[in-house]
């Protein structure tokens, strides 16, 4: 049985396209979504590894997400760090995806060490399935290089660079940009800083 996380926020398509995002990047987790407190109440919370929560359900629980402060991410509209909740860590979901998968990078590396405190990967995912030369196509990938940009620092030919990107896209398992790039940070084949 993978991991879950729960969502909880009021706002359904907010939820489902944090679902989304979430599934992409961390594939080996389940995500679950609920609309309410009572929702997650009802379906044992004690279950999930992280509880992504929308700020007015933390205010009114406030708690029960205390006692689970280590496992509650708030989800805030505050671009600013000073408007975030004390004692609790945020994410702010009024940018634009670069930036919140980069805060989400940036939360996992802080809270989770590399992914030393995440739970065991299965064995398939923890394989090296990517070759050399595919690993620095990712990293450049990530690093926000287009197809000729990589053709050029690579010294290799624009066809080659679209057949590497294929054969990552497919033993990945993973399609979007955000996810290529929390899979090459979360691996170390790109620092955090450089994308």
């Amino acid at each position: 049985m993978s991991p879950s996380i729960a969502i909880i926020d009021p706002n359904t398509l907010a939820a489902i396209g944090l679902k989304t995002i979430l599934q992409e990047i961390m594939s080996i987790m389940q995500v679950d979504t609920f609309g309410s407190f009572a929702e997650l109440q009802a379906n044992n919370p004690e279950q999930y590894f992280h509880y992504f929560v929308a700020m007015n359900i933390v205010l009114e629980n406030r708690q029960f997400f205390l006692e689970h402060r280590a496992k509650t991410i708030v989800l805030t509209l505050a671009l600013d760090d000073a408007a975030s909740m004390s004692n609790f860590h945020s994410l702010s979901v009024n940018v634009p995806e670069k930036q919140f998968v980069r805060s989400l990078l940036a939360l996992e590396q802080h809270a989770h060490a590399h992914g030393r405190n995440l739970p065991p990967i299965q064995q398939c995912t923890r394989q090296n399935v990517l070759s050399d030369r595919e690993i620095e196509v990712l990293s450049l990938v990530a690093q926000g290089h287009i197809n000729k940009e990589i053709a050029d620092i690579l010294n290799i030919s624009m066809p080659t660079v679209i057949s590497h990107r294929k054969n990552i896209t497919d033993k990945l398992g993973m399609k979007s940009i955000s996810a290529l790039t929390i899979y090459a940070v979360m691996h170390g084949y790109v620092d955090i800083n450089k994308i």
